[in-house]
């Protein structure tokens, strides 16, 4: 694709936001959690700390392309057709039909991750001012050793500008499975052996208990996650 024809794919991705699901993003996500549930032990701890009416934004570490679909099974019933998701904008154009299909699922809001995040942290807060609930990854890209890495404000951000709690997640399993730079997901650790997959939903965290700083927000949500990480990151499971 040339780089013309990839300008022209992100401005009309920015056009369209959040992107429609359709019919394929819905039967996608059914038949992926299908296949996840028997292929792996995938489950998850405190769902409960979910809160019952949206909007709110999920603020979750990014160990795998499929994180937010792996999230979504457990969000409160009749959530999943509010959420979105801020996604970079070359998911859509560099990744082919994965790619967009993982858009379409997760009704991507395009941001240039190599350039200025501020048109789509504009969007993606207005959206969750309409009633939708905004998934956002601060490290903005998986990590080639699965571990966390710099936690960007742009979660923080939208959930103190929209008025909305910020629920941390911390996935634990899913870069054994399915690590940056493997092109299919192996849930299998032996031969009828599956890997153990767990969605982790903290208590949700509200800006004005940091003075309605996204920094200070931000802190909180890594300190939360990098607690999480001692306690269940495991490169061998």
């Amino acid at each position: 694709m040339s780089d013309n024809t990839k300008k022209e794919e992100k401005a009309k991705l920015e056009h369209q936001y959040p992107t429609p699901r359709g019919i394929s993003g819905n039967l996608a996500k059914i038949v992926f959690l299908l296949m996840t549930d028997v292929t792996t032990k995938f489950s998850c701890q405190g769902r409960e700390n979910f809160p019952k009416n949206n909007p709110y934004v999920v603020a979750s570490n990014h160990q795998c392309f499929a994180d937010g679909v792996l999230i979504a099974k457990y969000l409160p019933k009749g959530h999943f057709k509010w959420m979105c998701a801020l996604v970079a904008s070359d998911l859509e154009t560099d990744y082919g039909w994965l790619g967009r299909l993982i858009v379409r699922v997760g009704r991507g809001i395009a941001v240039d991750r190599f350039g200025n995040p501020v048109r789509g942290l504009i969007k993606a807060k207005k959206e969750v001012e309409n009633g939708n609930i905004c998934f956002v990854f601060p490290e903005g890209t998986r990590c080639d050793h699965g571990k966390l890495g710099e936690m960007k404000d742009g979660a923080a951000y939208i959930a103190i500008k929209a008025n909305v709690p910020m629920v941390p997640i911390y996935i634990s399993g899913a870069y054994q499975i399915w690590p940056k730079g493997q092109k299919w997901p192996k849930p299998w650790k032996a031969p009828f052996k599956r890997r153990k997959l767990v969605i982790h939903v903290g208590e949700p965290l509200k800006g004005e208990d940091y003075d309605n700083d996204p920094h200070k927000l931000t802190a909180a949500y890594a300190e939360w996650e990098h607690k999480m990480e001692d306690m269940y990151f495991d490169p061998e499971k």
